[in-house]
């Protein structure tokens, strides 16, 4: 709002309110056991996949394409999800090789390119 006695404050605008619709084939939702990140100056490409137990073959399922800024409010979003999940159910044990793919070895399938991170 505008300040009438400070006509030099910073004018702020009421919070817009955004109409988010959602289709029934995404509200499905898919299955991932697997993400790759990788990100250069201007995006990042987060990848989730499915990779089939005791197969050394996995599927891209999704694939999002996002800013920086955007990356890093995911970043703080899933990490108070996090943390309310564990207030709630107990600390998640990430463990050593705790991955639930390829048989349990908690190590990744082989993948191309640099600058990545993967998570299973």
């Amino acid at each position: 709002m505008n300040d009438p006695k400070n006509p030099n404050a910073p004018q702020t605008s009421a919070q817009m309110q955004v109409k988010i619709d959602l289709e029934p084939e995404t509200a499905q939702g898919v299955y991932a056991n697997m993400a790759m990140v990788n990100h250069n100056e201007a995006e990042f490409t987060l990848d989730f996949i499915y990779v089939q137990p005791q197969e050394p073959k996995g599927t891209v399922r999704s694939r999002v394409i996002t800013s920086p800024k955007h990356a890093k409010r995911l970043l703080l979003a899933l990490q108070d999800a996090v943390n309310g999940y564990e207030q709630r159910f107990g600390s998640l044990d990430m463990g050593q090789g705790g991955g639930q793919n390829n048989g349990g070895q908690g190590q990744p399938p082989p993948m191309g390119g640099t600058g990545g991170s993967f998570l299973n």
